[in-house]
């Protein structure tokens, strides 16, 4: 585990040495907003794990990485999460941990997880990620600029939104949502959502639904019996 957080510092460190040197005057071959926008990191960023749901007590934990722009992540967001948080994590036997994975070519992948971690500051993380998945058919892959609209569907969750204004505008979390892209590369992350239990990663096509973690959970607490 040390080891593969200190690859992560590495490739961070990587990271930021390119995007400096890619937005200095003149500099060939700038990295596109949508892969690598130029961001700093701080020590909290590299200090936060994701958001999590469940005991801490549980004796299985599953890392999800998904983009808020990637229609599978929506539809298992909302069709089949919800069986998940009721059946196997409000009951102690799950933990769930989300992490941010912008995949390239998203354009508004990113302004979304920034809207959810202005959201997470003032506790209101899983509320928002149902809603910006629930309404995902209004804005991901759309050409608009849905900024108006996660200000309103934030409003709708109780935000206050004097300060969820000031957390979008300083993009004081873009560090955090890189440092968590990074993490997935690390761990050969190709696509979302990619699951990984217990950390071993898990066949995405088996586990697309909430039976799948049901059986698995099942299985992984039979053997630690």
């Amino acid at each position: 585990m040390k080891r593969f957080y200190a690859l992560l510092g590495a490739m961070a460190a990587v990271a930021a040495f390119l995007i400096w040197k890619s937005s200095r005057p003149g500099a060939a071959g700038a990295l596109s907003s949508a892969s690598a926008p130029p961001v700093s990191f701080t020590a909290a960023d590299s200090a936060f794990r994701g958001y999590v749901l469940g005991s801490d007590s549980a004796p299985v934990e599953v890392v999800e990485y998904a983009d808020f722009e990637c229609p599978w992540c929506g539809q298992f967001g909302v069709v089949q999460f919800p069986e998940i948080r009721q059946q196997l994590i409000a009951t102690g036997r799950l933990r769930w941990r989300f992490r941010d994975f912008p995949l390239p070519g998203h354009q508004w992948s990113r302004l979304a997880s920034h809207a959810i971690a202005c959201a997470n500051e003032q506790g209101k993380v899983w509320e928002a990620i149902d809603v910006v998945f629930a309404r995902s058919s209004s804005w991901a892959q759309q050409n608009k600029n849905p900024t108006g609209l996660f200000r309103d569907l934030m409003r709708g969750i109780g935000l206050d939104m004097g300060r969820y204004g000031d957390c979008m505008d300083t993009q004081r979390y873009a560090g955090r949502i890189e440092l968590s892209r990074l993490e997935g590369l690390a761990r050969n992350v190709a696509g979302t959502p990619t699951f990984f239990a217990n950390g071993v990663e898990l066949d995405t096509r088996r586990y697309g639904n909430s039976d799948a973690f049901k059986a698995l959970v099942d299985s992984l607490t039979e053997v630690r019996r």
